[in-house]
């Protein structure tokens, strides 16, 4: 269910106030921060500027996001020990997202890492590094860099339930995964969210989206800004400047108007940036605009 209001949120600056409720004890705000960036170059190793990496995620829970996306294989390690040192003891109404199913090589590869016990690893170094006792959401991370890859999810899926049943994860979510992968995955356990890439010019889970809205679950898409042809950027401009905004804002509050399960998570290593991000949760597109916008679906 969406809420509109602030609610137990008052103190929230109207660009954030928007939320999304994905379980009774799970609201977190439409506009919430991806970690990722916090990392080095190529999301790997310590950032150049571990202070503004400890500020960017301050100003984000002073504006008043309640929502962290997050993951130990940023870095790997770096983004959860740099989220700790910034905001532990977490404030009230934090929620905290991880996601398992890789590591990073010594070389800054990407290798899957779905058997049992890596699973098992993944949760245990999650919890060491962000000084938890339990995780907010865990989702399974399968698939591609970009798009899923049909087959079975129940093996490494059933090991997060049993984490669940355990105590250490209190939800669990999916990530880059077709529609019979979620399906395989509620009969085991239910989810409260899916992280798909969708953007403006990729929507390729239209269907998927609105078939997950009616059912309370969150869509989070990742890559929301990336991947425009040379046209498709142009068309974007020219919204942008007619609004007198960014075409990333624009982008941004597309997605926001979408659907009303879409939570959004950009990541930034820059206070500046991080402004321009959440100026798109105030940003309002017309009939007109989305009209226009529409048509840059490739």
């Amino acid at each position: 269910m969406v809420s509109h209001s602030a609610n137990e949120h008052n103190n929230l600056p109207a660009t954030v106030a928007g939320t999304f409720t994905m379980a009774e004890d799970l609201t977190v705000t439409r506009m919430g921060y991806g970690a990722m960036q916090l990392a080095g170059p190529n999301v790997f190793g310590p950032p150049a500027d571990r202070d503004a990496a400890v500020a960017v995620l301050r100003e984000a829970i002073e504006l008043g996001i309640t929502h962290i996306d997050t993951s130990d294989f940023y870095g790997p390690h770096v983004t959860n020990q740099i989220i700790t040192e910034a905001l532990h003891p977490y404030p009230d109404d934090l929620r905290i997202v991880t996601k398992v199913g890789w590591l990073r090589d010594a070389e800054g590869g990407w290798p899957q890492a779905l058997a049992p016990e890596q699973l098992r690893q993944a949760v245990y170094d999650n919890l060491n590094h962000l000084g938890l006792d339990a995780l907010d959401v865990v989702n399974l991370r399968v698939g591609g860099f970009d798009s899923p890859t049909p087959g079975s999810i129940a093996e490494p899926f059933t090991v997060l339930a049993q984490l669940q049943q355990e105590g250490l994860i209190k939800h669990l979510g999916v990530s880059n995964v077709t529609a019979e992968q979620i399906a395989e995955a509620q009969a085991i356990a239910p989810i409260v969210c899916v992280q798909n890439l969708y953007n403006l010019a990729h929507r390729v889970d239209d269907d998927l989206i609105d078939s997950l809205a009616a059912q309370g679950i969150a869509y989070v898409p990742y890559f929301p800004l990336g991947g425009f042809s040379p046209l498709q950027s142009d068309k974007l401009e020219v919204v942008a400047t007619r609004l007198n905004a960014t075409p990333m804002a624009v982008a941004l509050a597309w997605l926001l108007q979408r659907s009303p399960n879409i939570l959004l998570i950009p990541g930034t290593s820059s206070v500046a940036h991080l402004h321009d991000n959440i100026a798109a949760a105030a940003l309002t597109l017309s009939e007109d605009d989305l009209t226009e916008l529409n048509s840059v679906a490739s």
